[in-house]
């Protein structure tokens, strides 16, 4: 602990929501980049989406490293040292011009701002207790739709009057920011047990039990339409239906914006039902039918209600992240919750660096509504592998 600090929850989820934001936009700047690579780098939407992915790759390389550090030194430490040398990294990956060096840049990027993923989580949930845990867990989810709204809003207009150098910049400002109120708020955490928890679990919850096993699948299967939606959301009104990047960019803000809301709604929602299964299970459902209600008014060339599609979609495709987060850690128990959370997270960072080629690949080939079509098989095989609630009822009985 820091003990020049007096702690401040509240503040400190605060000050973690922004700098999780701020690296969200660091980590989604290429994907708004996508259509300045494919017209004046004359790249092809799969190279293009292959370095829109190159971050996610870093931070899949990173997480483990990240919580071990964090585990061991405390979160603060962690976050001052990350922070700074993401803001290196990211002012070097300005200075990148081809594609090999910039997806370098880039891969180094995601792997820096991997710092504050599990640390911001594993800090909310010691200084929160359990019966706040949820609302203040739900806030923090809404960090990555506000990021990717930040960065729809502010990288295209960047990128036309800086470059994409001067997009890629903006990052950094946000991350010197981020820095400086981690500096002057963060405290370590101390261990917080569950609430009705005799004692923490002991054993290997992944051990003689599948229900940790599937959610993860679950939540590196639902990952693909998020990404899919965020990574070619801005291509295809610009390139597939002719609206300029700031329009566009409007509409992938608004979508984030309304994600992020949707985060919080359905996290107290979950805690009046008493699980978190049973919304993931919907979540999934809708997500699969709003993914091709989206590639219906897309194939049907509507634009305006394609438009509305994308953000019904859009808002659906972001609602599990805390649904599955909290489920992962109350599961696990404290003893585990790091490691978990760890594998829960590069899970799916790992499949959120593969949608971008993947996806840029088949928009190449078939077009972006028979794609977002091929994108609802994962939801739609994700829905069946929600473990049952009773899994939840077992958890808390062991506690």
């Amino acid at each position: 602990m820091t003990p020049t600090l007096r702690p401040r929850p509240w503040l400190m989820l605060a000050v973690m929501v922004f700098g999780q934001a701020a690296t969200t936009v660091v980590v989604a700047t290429p994907a708004f980049l996508i259509p300045y690579f494919h017209d004046q780098e004359d790249m092809s939407l799969a190279s293009a989406g292959l370095i829109a992915g190159a971050p996610n790759l870093g931070l899949v390389l990173a997480l483990f490293a990240w919580g071990a550090v964090a585990d061991r030194l405390g979160e603060r430490r962690v976050l001052l040292v990350g922070l700074s040398l993401s803001v290196v990294a990211v002012a070097a990956s300005t200075l990148a011009h081809d594609v090999l060096w910039l997806s370098l840049a880039f891969v180094v990027s995601g792997a820096m701002t991997a710092c504050i993923n599990n640390t911001s989580g594993r800090l909310i949930a010691g200084w929160f207790p359990a019966h706040r845990r949820g609302l203040a867990m739900g806030i923090r989810q809404t960090c990555q739709p506000i990021g990717m709204a930040i960065a729809a809003l502010a990288v295209p207009p960047l990128a036309d009057r800086f470059g994409i150098a001067g997009a890629i910049a903006f990052g950094a400002v946000l991350l010197v920011i981020g820095l400086a109120g981690s500096a002057a708020v963060v405290v370590d955490s101390v261990a917080v047990p569950r609430a009705g928890s005799a004692a923490p679990r002991a054993g290997n919850p992944y051990r003689g039990s599948t229900t940790l096993a599937r959610i993860h699948a679950v939540s590196v299967l639902l990952v693909v339409p998020q990404f899919a939606l965020s990574t070619f959301g801005l291509v295809w009104f610009t390139l597939g239906f002719g609206w300029s990047a700031l329009a566009a960019g409007v509409l992938v803000a608004v979508a984030q914006f309304l994600g992020a809301a949707g985060r919080i709604v359905i996290g107290v929602w979950s805690d009046r039902l008493g699980s978190r299964l049973r919304p993931l299970r919907w979540v999934a459902v809708a997500a699969a039918a709003a993914m091709l209600a989206a590639a219906g008014c897309g194939w049907a060339e509507w634009s305006a209600a394609a438009a509305v599609a994308y953000v019904v979609a859009s808002c659906i495709s972001v609602a599990d992240n805390g649904l599955a987060f909290t489920a992962v850690a109350e599961i696990a128990g404290p003893q585990w919750a790091g490691r978990a959370l760890g594998v829960q997270n590069t899970g799916q960072f790992l499949a959120a660096a593969a949608v971008g080629p993947v996806v840029g690949a088949l928009i190449g080939l078939f077009g972006t509504p028979i794609a977002f079509a091929l994108v609802a098989v994962a939801p739609a095989i994700a829905a069946p592998l929600v473990p049952s609630p009773r899994a939840e009822r077992i958890s808390d009985r062991q506690g």
